[in-house]
């Protein structure tokens, strides 16, 4: 845990933090994510678990880091795992961009409460691997991280993440609108210290190598989910893979019950940065998930601020 949240464990404030971005005060410099770790920190006066890291993309060091070890539920972020095993298998040709995935379930109108994404909707019963890919960086969609899954099997990218040093962080199951007593607790579980380093590794093109990350990065350059730390930063949710205002966003998100996960890069003109934040909590009422969603837009204004 950081300095900042370890600095008071009854929830007062760190008096070397502060929130306006004006230089110095006696002699202490300011801390340029003081409002986000103030946001987490009320959060976690609610009862919510916070976990985050904001990382420099240059020099590595890490801005923000709040219980950054801590594996929690991630929920679909963890397809992102799952994007990096297609890509590997596209790229080495074990796996071919237009062999075909089957939707399964129900669909149309009786898709059940619960199910993500778009695939199930669609009149199409199956689709290409890289139409799939599409469909997940996209919007999540559990159809299509289901087909993939049982196309190319967990037990594939659980050893291609073991293979990345991923140590905390897995894809636990296929896409399930809800989850029986036999299922795993969680699609996906991981750390905020280990899925930043990974998004800040796919930057670099060192997931396997830099034509598996940039595929990787093309299918989440397509999430159309600016509700958490993106809403900050005045994007179209449907077409944002160019710059935009000298701002470029890459990120994936996941949601579930209680749940809510991001991973991103943003790049502007000062500087880029890496970040993850995983925020669990008791979504007993709109209340409580508005307040969540408060905290997820305080940390993407300091994104903001930071890189522009």
């Amino acid at each position: 845990m950081s300095r900042r949240a370890a600095a008071d464990a009854d929830g007062g404030a760190d008096p070397r933090v502060r929130t306006d971005r004006g230089g110095h005060r006696g002699g202490l410099p300011v801390d340029p994510f003081a409002r986000s770790f103030a946001a987490l920190g009320e959060l976690a006066l609610t009862g919510a678990v916070v976990s985050a890291v904001v990382r420099d993309l240059d020099s590595g060091e890490d801005l923000l880091a709040v219980d950054e070890t801590v594996a929690l539920p991630v929920a679909q972020v963890g397809a992102l795992l799952l994007l990096v095993e297609v890509a590997a298998q596209l790229e080495d040709g074990t796996l071919s961009p237009l062999a075909s995935v089957a939707r399964t379930g129900p669909v149309g109108d009786d898709v059940l409460p619960g199910a993500s994404g778009l695939w199930p909707y669609l009149r199409r019963d199956a689709l290409s691997v890289v139409d799939a890919a599409a469909l997940v960086g996209a919007v999540r969609d559990g159809s299509a991280v289901t087909a993939l899954v049982g196309r190319i099997g967990l037990e594939a990218v659980r050893a291609r993440a073991e293979g990345l040093g991923l140590r905390r962080t897995a894809l636990l199951d296929r896409a399930r609108p809800a989850r029986g007593p036999d299922d795993a607790p969680d699609l996906a579980v991981g750390t905020a210290d280990e899925l930043a380093g990974l998004v800040a590794r796919l930057v670099r093109g060192e997931v396997v190598d830099r034509a598996v990350s940039d595929r990787v990065l093309g299918w989440a350059s397509l999430s159309t989910d600016l509700t958490l730390a993106a809403s900050a930063f005045g994007l179209d949710p449907g077409s944002h893979r160019l710059r935009d205002h000298d701002l470029q966003l890459v990120h994936a998100t996941g949601a579930a019950p209680g749940v809510r996960s991001e991973v991103g890069v943003l790049r502007g003109p000062r500087r880029g940065v890496a970040w993850a934040t995983t925020v669990t909590f008791d979504d007993l009422t709109l209340g409580h998930r508005l307040r969540v969603l408060d905290g997820y837009r305080a940390i993407g204004t300091d994104l903001l601020e930071h890189v522009h």
